[in-house]
């Protein structure tokens, strides 16, 4: 398995059950950072591609990935070490519910929360088996229920934080329903297709405490196949070679 060179950083991920993919390279293009964006957490990290994202386009210096699959973790430490600020990159072997715990046992001082947190979340609710035990656990959310990310997540982020994610469209509702049972309203919501006569296949969504309108707009990443659109060019082109 051939390491993923990006522009700024490569990623080797020979080691991790789920490579490099669209949803991945999306989610850290798309969500927003901010210049007073001090700490990010990354739930569920897998190789760190979003994480060295967000260090490639923001100015945090504190970014924390927690990954539970023990390769992984190894190889996301490893991907942290190997690039130009692996001084802000720092990697938990831990499940997210025994982090939330620890990180929550005294109430953290307002200081000590996340002005943004990001997730690609294991998805298929449905079992799956490809007879490999790690990919599996990787895509299921049985490793991860939503449930239990948005109620993590509510407290583990600032008052004034974002929290970003990707998901399959048709649990959208759902995903939102779960947020706002947790005081987190969407603040922005971008609907993914393949191609403008497929269907809508992910959304990217946008959190906070703050209450606000919104429009969803949609995103169409090809024109036909490996001809991009010029919206997913311009919002990949700082990490893809080709692009």
């Amino acid at each position: 398995m051939k390491p993923f060179r990006f522009k700024q950083f490569t990623v080797n991920q020979d080691k991790c059950a789920m490579k490099i993919g669209t949803d991945g390279v999306l989610l850290g293009a798309w969500t927003t950072v901010k210049d007073t964006s001090y700490s990010i957490l990354d739930i569920g990290a897998g190789t760190g591609v979003i994480s060295l994202m967000l260090a490639q386009r923001s100015y945090a210096e504190n970014i924390e990935a927690i990954e539970l699959d023990g390769d992984a973790f190894e190889q996301c430490t490893e991907n942290f070490e190997a690039s130009e600020w692996g001084d802000r990159l720092f990697c938990f072997h831990a499940g997210f519910d025994e982090f939330v715990d620890e990180y929550t046992e005294e109430e953290p001082e307002e200081a000590e929360l996340y002005d943004v947190i990001v997730s690609n979340p294991p998805f298929y609710s449905e079992e799956v088996s490809s007879g490999d035990d790690a990919r599996d656990q990787a895509r299921q959310n049985s490793s991860l229920p939503f449930d239990e990310l948005v109620s993590g997540v509510s407290k583990l982020l600032s008052p004034k934080g974002i929290f970003a994610t990707i998901i399959p469209y048709k649990e959208e509702e759902n995903f939102i329903a779960l947020a706002l049972e947790n005081n987190l309203y969407p603040n922005r919501i971008t609907q993914v297709r393949g191609t403008k006569n497929t269907e809508i296949k992910r959304s990217l969504l946008e959190f906070s405490f703050t209450e606000c309108m919104y429009t969803p707009n949609e995103l169409i990443i090809e024109l036909e196949r490996n001809i991009y659109t010029q919206e997913y060019i311009a919002l990949t082109k700082d990490f893809y070679l080709k692009m």
